[in-house]
């Protein structure tokens, strides 16, 4: 008898109850604006920013309205003008050449390895053409940091890190956003929090938090956020520094408090779960696991593999075996955007050039979600089904360009 998987992709794990519990008594209150406090009352959104910037070991924290506006918040904090050229991943999703898009910048665009990791080489390469790289650490994969850090000092860049796969995850103990001048992070529905929309900028630069809060829409009420710079850092900055409103409020700071203090143990369940999937799938022909190296702490929310060399029609006949029984796999491949998928070039927003290596590689990724409403059991018979149909596709010779 075939297998047929019946769990659902999109399908998250019900908010915590103490969560649930918190977001009551902000709703009871009435007060869900960052700034509607009374007395010396230290909001939920402010506790929210402590947390968080001890979580990751940082001096400031910033709780915003998206992970998107926390990327377009740090370009304007680190002075990125209309016409500037700010590089980037060329695997990423929208949301990253969107925010340097949205402030007017132009995103230069560095290539992907096969470990689905910017590619080091190319960003030296490219290094003199900025001043600024945003780093998308792609589906949680995290390069070399450590040599990503050397070239970036050797040619002035300054690194601000799109973290929203990686919350939770470190590279050689360190956490991810913490290498950056810059991190930011994202609470959205399908991220490692859940507030539906929301995110959070973290840093150690004083004027840069400081432009950061202004930008957020802080008015003169700064001295009332979680992690707040020296009053002269502000009066330095907050006359040329607009009001650009994107502030997170209280319900959603109440609802991720409680899963900020659950996510370590989150993240082992998502690791676990990984694990299965990877095991089942190693070993498959034709099949490419991505290997993860021993320095990087990830976070297993989703897993990628390769088809590499595949034939477009080889990979979607794979794809359609898959979710015929219940598997929903996503393509990076496609010359159009699809499902939260997209190729660089697929942005007519931003000018690109061909990068046939990394072409190459985009043209193999598949990627699959792996929702902690899952079990490990869940994840065992997903791998058995596209081993299988991956193997079914490879046998029948689907696979040739």
């Amino acid at each position: 008898m075939t297998e047929v998987f019946k769990g659902v992709f999109t399908q998250q794990e019900p908010i915590p109850d103490a969560a649930i519990e918190a977001a009551l008594r902000v709703l009871r209150s009435g007060r869900l604006h960052r700034y509607n406090l009374v007395g010396d009352e230290v909001g939920e959104v402010a506790l929210l920013e402590r947390e968080f910037a001890d979580f990751v070991g940082a001096r400031y924290a910033l709780a915003v309205a998206s992970g998107g506006y926390a990327l377009a918040t740090a370009l304007r904090a680190v002075g990125v003008k209309p016409g500037d050229r700010v590089l980037t991943n060329a695997f990423t999703l929208a949301p990253v050449p969107g925010a340097i898009a949205g402030v007017g910048a132009v995103p230069v665009f560095v290539g992907v390895t096969a470990d689905l990791t910017i590619d080091l080489a190319d960003l030296e390469a490219k290094a003199g053409e900025a001043r600024v790289l945003m780093l998308s650490h792609m589906r949680g994969h995290l390069a070399d940091m450590d040599r990503l850090l050397e070239i970036a000092r050797a040619h002035g860049l300054t690194v601000i890190e799109d973290c929203a796969h990686t919350m939770g995850a470190t590279w050689k103990g360190r956490p991810s956003g913490r290498d950056g001048l810059i991190g930011c992070y994202s609470t959205q529905t399908y991220k490692h929090m859940n507030s539906g929309e929301g995110g959070i900028l973290v840093t150690d630069d004083e004027e840069v938090m400081a432009r950061a809060t202004i930008l957020s829409g802080s008015y003169m009420l700064y001295p009332r956020n979680g992690t707040v710079p020296p009053e002269e850092v502000f009066e330095r900055v907050k006359y040329d520094t607009p009001n650009i409103s994107g502030r997170m409020d209280h319900l959603r700071a109440a609802i991720l408090r409680p899963q900020l203090a659950q996510l370590e143990a989150q993240c082992a369940r998502w690791n676990e779960r990984y694990r299965v999937v990877e095991d089942g799938l190693r070993g498959t022909p034709g099949l490419t696991i991505i290997e993860r190296p021993e320095e990087e702490g990830f976070v297993g929310s989703s897993i990628q593999f390769l088809l590499l060399d595949w034939s477009e029609a080889g990979v979607k006949e794979v794809l359609s075996r898959c979710k015929t029984r219940g598997v929903e796999l996503k393509w990076f491949g496609g010359a159009r955007p699809e499902g939260f998928t997209s190729r660089y070039d697929s942005w007519r927003y931003a000018p690109s050039q061909t990068m046939p290596e990394t072409d190459r590689i985009l043209k193999g990724i598949v990627d699959m979600r792996l929702p902690l409403t899952f079990s490990p059991d869940d994840c065992a018979l997903i791998a058995r089904i596209i081993r299988a149909e991956v193997g079914a596709a490879w046998q029948a010779g689907q696979v040739a360009g």
